[in-house]
């Protein structure tokens, strides 16, 4: 997949008639040098796990469009979220800002990044969309595919946006928080990656709806455990600074948990700090302290080992290959014990 992914955009940066492509398909390329490669790797899966065999040159190049795809989302995530790293690096509109800074003014920097990231963004999305129709998909392949494809397009945006409307509006309705999770991660990470690699292979009905038992609460907990990480999380491990999400006011199942349980001066200081764009360490350390004492963490823990033991015990009866069932056991693993 990574070899799809090199040869497309080598070939993107050689055009030599088209300006400036070359340095932004090297901005991408480096973009997507790191990452967890999970919805490749589920995709892969998925075809494994109903027998799929033959022509993997298809598989991956499909592989290569949802890391692609998950490129676009990331650098408009960033530009949403005014975030300034990712994976421990400047994010593409700071470091579009930076390369151009010497020749506009201090104003028109920062609203030259964040402009060329949005075009970067939509040019990777395009991308994505000629990776997947270059892989050679059989017509009845092509057809099974891509209205999951568009779905779990959709189902993602759905899932931003909610996760945008909720932003700094603080709640203590846990089942909204969780309903956010549901697009935003359990369908766009895990369960649509595998149900478009199952499709390629050609499944049924059955392994779909097992595909869904394992992928639903995975994908929950997976976030849940992003949840925790963008709070506690070592920013040397997990490249990212863990005040961005309580200076955003991010409405978290943890944040929800904790207000739901907190006394009158705990709920009063959270509303009061999350959100804060200006939050410093001493004040994050507060929140963290209220987090321990409704014990919205322990709980969140609890939440995380629940939902993996749910994906697991639908693996059981699942009508997979014995090598897929281990693979996806391992995924399960990995995805909610991690940190970063």
């Amino acid at each position: 997949m990574d070899d799809a992914l090199a040869d497309f955009l080598s070939e993107k940066g050689s055009g030599a008639n088209q300006p400036h492509l070359s340095y932004l398909s090297g901005l991408v390329q480096d973009f997507m040098s790191g990452g967890k490669r999970i919805r490749p790797l589920l995709c892969v899966t998925g075809w494994q796990a109903v027998g799929g065999r033959d022509d993997p040159e298809r598989v991956f190049r499909v592989a290569a469009c949802l890391e692609m795809f998950h490129a676009f989302a990331l650098i408009h995530d960033d530009v949403m979220d005014l975030s300034n790293t990712r994976r421990g690096r400047p994010t593409l509109h700071r470091t579009l800002a930076a390369h151009h800074a010497s020749c506009r003014g201090p104003d028109e920097v920062e609203w030259f990044g964040m402009s060329a990231a949005v075009l970067l963004g939509d040019l990777t999305l395009t991308w994505s969309d000629e990776l997947f129709h270059s892989a050679g998909l059989a017509p009845a392949q092509l057809g099974a595919v891509l209205p999951l494809v568009s779905q779990m397009r959709t189902e993602l945006m759905l899932g931003q946006y909610l996760d945008l409307h909720a932003t700094g509006g603080l709640t203590d309705d846990v089942d909204a928080t969780l309903n956010v999770y549901r697009y935003k991660t359990a369908k766009y990470t895990i369960e649509r990656p595998l149900h478009v690699g199952a499709a390629i292979a050609g499944t049924d009905p059955e392994a779909m709806a097992a595909f869904t038992a394992y992928a639903l609460p995975l994908g929950e907990a997976f976030q849940l455990r992003d949840d925790l990480l963008g709070v506690y999380g070592d920013p040397l491990v997990t490249g990212k600074s863990h005040l961005d999400d309580l200076r955003a006011g991010k409405n978290t199942t943890l944040t929800a948990l904790a207000l739901r349980t907190a006394d009158g001066e705990q709920a009063a200081l959270l509303r009061r700090l999350l959100g804060d764009p200006l939050l410093d360490e001493e004040g994050a350390g507060v929140v963290r302290g209220i987090f321990e004492a409704t014990r919205a963490r322990e709980t969140v823990e609890r939440m995380i080992d629940d939902r993996q033991q749910q994906a697991l015990r639908a693996l059981d009866d699942a009508p997979f290959t014995a090598d897929a069932v281990g693979a996806l056991k391992r995924i399960a693993r990995m995805a909610t014990a991690r940190d970063s």
